[in-house]
Formats: structure tokens, C-alpha cells, sequence
């Protein structure tokens, strides 16, 4: 598994540590009943479905491990599902708050340059942030107008990048990337303005939260909120779902359809709005 997926799970795992402690009950010695208290506490914390969901999925991995070695006797967790409730859709951007947002960098400045080609580059491909700031200078592909990024299973894709975003990039590399590297060599096309390296993912995180509370938009605002508006755009205006699919860098087209049922309820809710008898 990635880096990062590992990263995942071992917090999970030190979330249900904590609940255990909590509860003063040994993690040896957690009930089923335990397990899915502690899945409904991920939620009301604020976390995702699929935050949640994989929650429950590293418990039962957990609780599988202990049974084969012994530790248990009996699994708590076999069959541990998250609960139906888990299952909503994913947030997006309408086409006004992209706009607002893609506008809010002073681009006067070398990191406001970068913030833009930022933005402009996550909207454009829908790209992770893993693999946004994974990019690295000879992955922009400007003059073909795409760029190659390393996803999820180390699988390799293209996606294509729009007129708008190959601007931006051409503005930052040409006249902002050099002051923010200080002189330095590296491969990565983001930099931290600060320290010159590559920019980090928290880092990325904190850009764009940022830039969500100074273009006063009230949801919560995440990099996969981007990649969800890009993916939901392209659907409203006709994209094939395979397409999409394929520019998302899913390996089941099941994935990709959430973003029909995106459609349909935004689809509902004009009508409700508008139709005279609704």
C-alpha cells in the first residue's frame, strides 16, 4: 500500500486506541457494540463517508489480525459494515464560487502566482493533492496541453489541462518559480515560498482553506472538493462518464457513477425550484 493509506489506517487505529482508553476497556475487549459507537463517534467528529468507512474497514483488519494470532478468541468485527447512513454525495462548487475562488490570489506576488497555477491546475485536471503536488516540472506537458501524474497503485495517467491553466503555469514557471526556489535546483514544479522544497500536502490544505475563507465560501473547503466540482462540471456539460473516469484515475467505473447521482439531485432540485407545479 502507499505511503499515505498507511498513514491513514495507523491513524484510525490511534482513534480507536483512544476510544478504548476512553472507555476503559481493553482494545482486546471491545464488543461489537463498542466498534460501532466508536464508527458513529468518527461521524460526529465531523469526518467523511469515506473517512468513516475506511475507519471501519481498518478495524476490521485489526480485529482479523488478533483472532490469527491469537490474541482473541472470538472476532467482534467480522462483518463490520459502515452503516447505510454513511453513504451521501459528494460536495461541489457551483460555477460562480470556482470563479470567485480562482480570482482570490494577488497574483501581484510571486506566491499569489503560484496559488493561482495552483488552483487553476486542481480545477482543470481534478487531480488529487497527493498527486498535485507530486508533479514535477517535466510531468507539465504545456506545448501537448497535458500533464502526466503518478496516482493511486503507482499508475501512471494523463489528463488533459485547459488554455487557462496552461497560462498560469507558464506565468508561474517563467516568472515566479525562480524567486520562490531561491536560486536552488529541484524537479518539483510546486514550491514551498517559504522554505524553496516542495510544497507539502498540509501545506496545499491550509492554501486552500485560506483562499475558501477570503472568497467567503461557507462550506468547508478541501482539495477533493475541487476534484468533485471538476468532476460534476464536466457531467453537466455532456462529458462521457468514461472519460471522466478516466481523467479521475478510478479503476472501477462504479467510482465514477457517485457523480451521476450528483446530477440527478441537483437536477431534482431545479425542478423543484422552477416547475410550476412541483
Amino acid at each position: 500500500m502507499a505511503r499515505n493509506t498507511l498513514d491513514a489506517y495507523r491513524r484510525d487505529l490511534g482513534r480507536l486506541a483512544a476510544y478504548a482508553v476512553k472507555s476503559e476497556i481493553p482494545l482486546e475487549r471491545l464488543s461489537r457494540r463498542d466498534l460501532e459507537a466508536a464508527a458513529r463517534q468518527s461521524m460526529a467528529e465531523g469526518r467523511s463517508p469515506a473517512s468513516t468507512a475506511r475507519f471501519v474497514a481498518g478495524v476490521r483488519g485489526f480485529y482479523r489480525f488478533l483472532r490469527m494470532a491469537g490474541h482473541i478468541a472470538q472476532n467482534p468485527a467480522e462483518d463490520f459494515q459502515a452503516p447505510r447512513a454513511f453513504s451521501t454525495l459528494p460536495r461541489f462548487l457551483s460555477f460562480e464560487d470556482v470563479d470567485t475562488l480562482l480570482a482570490t490570489p494577488d497574483v501581484t506576488t510571486p506566491r499569489g502566482v503560484r496559488d493561482r497555477a495552483l488552483l487553476e491546475v486542481l480545477y482543470a485536471t481534478g487531480l488529487r493533492v497527493s498527486e498535485l503536488v507530486g508533479l514535477r516540472v517535466t510531468d507539465v506537458r504545456l506545448d501537448q496541453g497535458f500533464v502526466q501524474c503518478l496516482g493511486k497503485g503507482s499508475k501512471e495517467r494523463a489528463v488533459p489541462l485547459g488554455d487557462e491553466a496552461i497560462s498560469w503555469v507558464n506565468r508561474y514557471v517563467r516568472e515566479a518559480r525562480g524567486t520562490l526556489s531561491r536560486g536552488r535546483q529541484s524537479p518539483w514544479l510546486f514550491l514551498n515560498a517559504r522554505t524553496g522544497q516542495r510544497l507539502s500536502r498540509v501545506g496545499f490544505w491550509k492554501i486552500l482553506r485560506d483562499y475558501g475563507r477570503q472568497a467567503k465560501i461557507r462550506a468547508a473547503l478541501t482539495p477533493h472538493v475541487l476534484r468533485h466540482s471538476f468532476a460534476t462540471h464536466l457531467l453537466e456539460r455532456g462529458a462521457d462518464l468514461r472519460a471522466i473516469q478516466a481523467m479521475l484515475g478510478h479503476a472501477d467505473l462504479s467510482t465514477t457513477q457517485i457523480y451521476t447521482h450528483v446530477l440527478e439531485a441537483r437536477l431534482r432540485q431545479v425542478y423543484d425550484r422552477f416547475h410550476p407545479r412541483a
